[in-house]
C-alpha cells in the first residue's frame, strides 16, 4: 500500500481494513467532519443556530439577538449534501451499512461492519461497535 500522506488518522486506516478504498475513505473522513460542524451549529453558538423550516425542510441560520423577532437567514444544506455524497459512495460497499449520530460531542459517522449490529437490532444501540469516522 502506498505511502499517503492521509494515511496518519487512524480512521483512515480503520476504513481501509474494514474494505475502503483510499479515495472512498478521504471521502468519509471529509463528509464526517461536515456532519459534525453541522450537527454543532444545530446546537447553536453564541451567534445563532441552524434550524430547519417545519414546512420546506429548508435550513436557516436563526439569531436570537434578544431584540423582539429572530432573525433567519438562509445557509447551504451542508448536511443533505453530505448525506447525498455518503449514500452515494456506501453504495460501492453493499456489505458495510453506516450511521449517523447527531450528537456533537461524538464521531458523527460510523461505518458498520457485518456482524457489529446483532440481527433484528436497531444500529443506534451498537453503532459504537463499528468504525468512527473522526479528524
Amino acid at each position: 500500500m502506498a505511502n499517503h500522506p492521509n494515511r496518519n488518522y487512524d480512521c483512515i486506516g480503520s476504513l481501509i481494513k474494514a474494505g475502503i478504498e483510499y479515495e472512498d475513505a478521504k471521502a468519509l473522513r471529509r463528509i464526517s467532519m461536515t456532519l459534525h460542524r453541522w450537527h454543532e451549529l444545530e446546537c447553536g453558538t453564541d451567534n445563532g443556530c441552524i434550524e430547519r423550516s417545519g414546512e420546506s425542510g429548508k435550513p436557516f441560520w436563526v439569531y436570537y439577538g434578544g431584540q423582539g423577532k429572530p432573525r433567519r437567514y438562509p445557509v447551504a444544506d451542508r448536511e443533505n449534501g453530505a448525506l447525498k455524497r455518503l449514500t452515494a459512495i456506501m453504495t460501492r460497499y453493499p456489505t458495510l451499512g453506516h450511521y449517523v449520530q447527531g450528537d456533537p460531542r461524538g464521531a458523527s459517522l460510523y461505518i458498520l461492519r457485518p456482524g457489529d449490529v446483532p440481527d433484528g437490532a436497531r444500529a443506534d444501540s451498537y453503532y459504537s461497535r463499528g468504525v468512527a469516522v473522526y479528524k
